[in-house]
């Protein structure tokens, strides 16, 4: 049995506004709004997204960091605000222009993006989540192995 690395688990947040609309473009009207709801309308509705991404790792043993935070916040204002910050999602945004963007889909797509910048062998991305509004949110942990 191997030795114990001690894990830590580090979550920084992150805020963009931008709006959307649920709906699928080769869908008829009545179908997007039997399945989306007010959500469908074409004109959108904005939010202000909250979105934590949370990194797993062993602590740098001089600095005690699983990852310098300057680091992650230049990643998360490349990959995630200056991309969708005051867009329209669905008219903006690959893949959103094809998928609908749902609270669902962008932490997939938030966790599809940060994945490679955040995953090393001393730190992996543990966790996305990202809060439509202050009670509803999608959690993603990544592909199933």
């Amino acid at each position: 049995m191997g030795v114990d690395v001690p894990r830590v688990r580090v979550t920084r947040r992150v805020e963009f506004s931008a709006s959307h609309c649920c709906r699928r473009p080769e869908w008829s009207e009545e179908q997007n709004r039997a399945v989306f709801g007010e959500a469908a309308n074409p004109h959108g509705h904005g939010h202000n997204w909250l979105v934590e991404v949370t990194l797993e790792g062993e602590p740098d043993p001089v600095t005690g960091m699983v990852l310098d935070l300057k680091v992650l916040k230049q990643i998360l204002q490349r990959e995630v605000i200056e991309p969708m910050d005051h867009r329209f999602l669905n008219y903006e945004v690959p893949p959103f222009d094809r998928i609908p963007p749902t609270v669902e889909n962008l932490a997939r797509e938030i966790w599809r993006r940060l994945e490679p910048h955040l995953s090393g062998p001393q730190r992996r991305l543990h966790a996305v989540r990202v809060y439509e509004t202050e009670d509803y949110f999608a959690e993603y942990h990544g592909p199933c192995p």
